[in-house]
């Protein structure tokens, strides 16, 4: 009973220590490297740390909570790769069929010549019009419809399959390819798939004028002034599915362990999704995936986003089962030196306290 007992003050010491030195490195962060917004580490789906540091509302002085809400940019194609998948699984979609097979209207170069995996891997070769642009095609309301005729339906600049350039036009078409498919709207087919059944009550597309309730507002730094300044207005909703979405750092844990653990896709489509292409620019589906880069060791997936202020890190590792989810209301901070410190951190304290193991 004594052995016992000790065993579990020493697992509760430890899992503090761990905690303890995870959240230095986020408050070092937010001292030496302007850092705000919400940082949550695990290891196989349960929490080490989840912290907020800094604030969601300069103008006010409202302080950053654990559940505030962020815009995640193109993390939102995560969701939308998923969605494309579960149509896969349900035999309504085949991965090698072009454009056409299931947006014939469309009008652009690559209809006949484009298949949802060139779109799925950024590799379609259809101009990308919008970005040279800057924020002039996210700043008028338009319809999905409108806004693929504008800015989606371009001349082919290479060869489908043959490259990869990453961008949003992809991501959009497939929204476009999910609702023909599906007969449903791209929210519907999120909130049957993806968000009830993982209970994400915090995650949802941005649709009109009105924002989330504890929303965090978001700010540009300028290296040269040393100063934040407010984002330029914008409307997310129209990033569609390549970055029209918002959600918090527990509910993109709880879509993290779903996609991983094999609870949204069958084992078939999830192992589809994860294949990394060095030949794309080491893409997968909605991810880049790595065998080890930097301080990580070992095999992991990434996704970045990153709108004006609205910056995001998403990690999973795969042997050592880490999640690592930085999201941020500012572009002062690297988000990726921040994730390697905290695996850094997460690996080092592991081997300090050995196996747990008690003779």
């Amino acid at each position: 009973m004594r052995i016992i007992f000790f065993f579990l003050v020493l697992l509760t010491a430890r899992a503090g220590m761990c905690q303890e030195s995870l959240s230095q490195v986020v408050d070092q962060f937010a001292g030496e490297n302007g850092f705000s917004g919400v940082v949550l580490v695990a290891t196989d789906g349960k929490v080490d740390v989840l912290k907020a540091v800094g604030l969601s509302d300069r103008e006010t002085g409202k302080a950053m909570h654990t559940d505030s809400k962020f815009r995640i940019a193109s993390m939102t194609k995560v969701f939308t790769a998923v969605l494309i998948m579960k149509l896969v699984d349900e035999n309504k979609l085949a991965l090698d069929k072009p454009i056409s097979a299931y947006f014939p209207e469309y009008v652009g170069d690559g209809k006949d010549k484009v298949t949802l995996h060139h779109l799925l891997t950024y590799s379609s070769g259809i101009e990308n019009t919008a970005d040279p642009l800057g924020m002039k095609s996210y700043q008028t309301l338009l319809t999905l419809d409108e806004y693929i005729a504008r800015y989606c339906s371009g001349p082919l600049v290479f060869v489908p399959g043959s490259e990869s350039r990453y961008g949003n036009t992809e991501y959009i078409l497939l929204q476009k390819i999910i609702e023909k498919v599906s007969g449903r709207s791209f929210e519907d087919n999120l909130a049957e798939h993806i968000l009830g059944p993982l209970q994400l009550r915090n995650t949802g597309m941005y649709k009109g004028k009105n924002s989330p309730q504890g929303e965090v507002n978001s700010y540009v730094w300028d290296d040269s002034l040393k100063t934040l300044t407010p984002d330029e207005p914008y409307l997310p909703e129209m990033y569609f599915g390549s970055g029209g979405m918002y959600s918090t750092a527990e509910d993109l844990l709880a879509f993290d362990q779903g996609l991983f653990g094999g609870k949204l896709l069958s084992p078939e489509s999830t192992a589809r999704l994860l294949i990394i292409h060095p030949e794309l620019g080491y893409t997968a589906y909605g991810f880049w995936g790595s065998e080890g880069w930097g301080t990580f060791s070992e095999k992991f997936y990434y996704r970045t986003g990153g709108i004006l202020g609205s910056t995001s890190n998403w990690i999973h590792t795969i042997d050592s089962k880490k999640t690592i989810l930085i999201l941020s209301n500012s572009n002062q901070t690297n988000l990726f030196e921040l994730s390697e410190a905290l695996y850094l951190m997460g690996t080092k304290e592991k081997t300090l306290t050995g196996s747990g193991n008690i003779d």
